[in-house]
């Protein structure tokens, strides 16, 4: 993976794609137009010039990346070579393992029926619902 020196600058979109915080660039440049990416504390655009030394904040589903830009890539390489992009901050790493933990001891919600009601259940059904 080519790297770029210190003072180099890459779009915000094209970065989080490069690090492999999101499949596609499409969907990188869609989740900092929702507001899911954070720059320095602020919103950005997804054309955003990023140097190293920036400071992201990456919001995906319940977890929250804070990280530091530690270098910039114009290449999406293997994911030995994304991790070098950036540095996490201890406090994101103990948040996300925390919330994991949290989730895993949650369990999930499942649900008993499968398939289609039965004959009397639909009865039951059509009953409770033309009493109110």
């Amino acid at each position: 993976m080519k790297e770029m020196g210190r003072g180099e600058q890459i779009r915000l979109d094209k970065w989080l794609w490069a690090a492999r915080f999101f499949k596609t660039r499409s969907l990188a440049a869609q989740a900092v137009e929702g507001g899911k990416v954070q720059l320095n504390g602020n919103r950005a655009k997804p054309g955003h010039a990023i140097r190293a030394v920036d400071e992201l904040k990456i919001r995906r589903g319940p977890y929250e990346w804070i990280v530091v830009v530690r270098g910039v890539s114009m290449k999406r390489g293997p994911a030995s070579a994304a991790q070098l992009l950036y540095e996490e901050t201890e406090e994101s790493k103990r948040n996300r393992e925390m919330l994991a933990n949290e989730l895993r001891f949650q369990g999930r919600i499942v649900s008993e029926i499968k398939g289609r009601p039965s004959k009397k259940a639909r009865r039951n059904i059509l009953r409770f619902t033309r009493r109110g």
